[in-house]
């Protein structure tokens, strides 16, 4: 029998971002980005009464609304868990906004994730608005920066738009840690299809419990 090796530290997850169940509030979550799916989709004028429909969804609001915990105790309750983010605009399953994206870490320290937006995320006509690009990076950075080892928080944001940014293609989000220089992390990232770089990103983040550069 092999006995493992004490001397070998235990193997990182690379997980960096929560995964979906089946069921409870993912599931729930996943059926309303259907929905909102399917109302861009819809629209007027396509025969659904939209009236009946708004009808059902305030139902079911008033329902979930009335089981409501107080927004203190929600807040506290969301940092809590797994210790992944499971509430995020970007990676949180628990978040109606979220595609979600999926991050993984990879033995080069960069980060790496695949991701298909569809009319939600729309700007110009059949690509990703351009703000919706930005959210996507900067939390990417900024989980570069947790697999890298020292977080911050973002304190610059630059991108460069080198091409539209399609919808209902898969796209590859990646982000690396570049250096530390006492409390600012330099960290850079690019949202690309098909091999080819749609958005790049150069971010600086301060962690205040860093001493600075002199």
């Amino acid at each position: 029998m092999n006995t493992p090796d004490e001397n070998t530290a235990p193997a990182i997850d690379p997980r960096l971002s929560a995964e979906p169940n089946k069921d409870g509030a993912d599931a729930a979550v996943a059926a309303a980005r259907r929905v909102i799916a399917a109302l861009l989709l819809t629209g007027d004028g396509s025969g659904v009464d939209m009236d009946a429909i708004a009808d059902r969804l305030d139902e079911v609001a008033d329902r979930l609304t009335e089981k409501a915990p107080t927004v203190e105790e929600r807040l506290s309750r969301m940092w809590r868990a797994e210790g992944i983010n499971r509430h995020d605009p970007v990676t949180g399953p628990e978040n109606g906004l979220a595609p979600p994206l999926s991050l993984q870490g990879k033995d080069d320290g960069s980060i790496e994730g695949v991701v298909t937006l569809g009319l939600p995320y729309q700007g110009p006509p059949g690509h990703v608005h351009g703000g919706i690009s930005a959210l996507l990076l900067d939390h990417t950075l900024g989980v570069a920066n947790h697999w890298g080892g020292t977080s911050g928080m973002t304190a610059e944001l630059t991108l460069r738009y080198l091409r539209p940014t399609p919808l209902f293609e898969p796209l590859t989000v990646t982000g690396r840690q570049v250096s530390v220089d006492g409390s600012r992390i330099r960290t850079v990232g690019e949202i690309s299809v098909s091999g080819r770089a749609c958005v790049t990103a150069e971010g600086l983040f301060i962690n205040k419990h860093l001493p600075r550069p002199s």
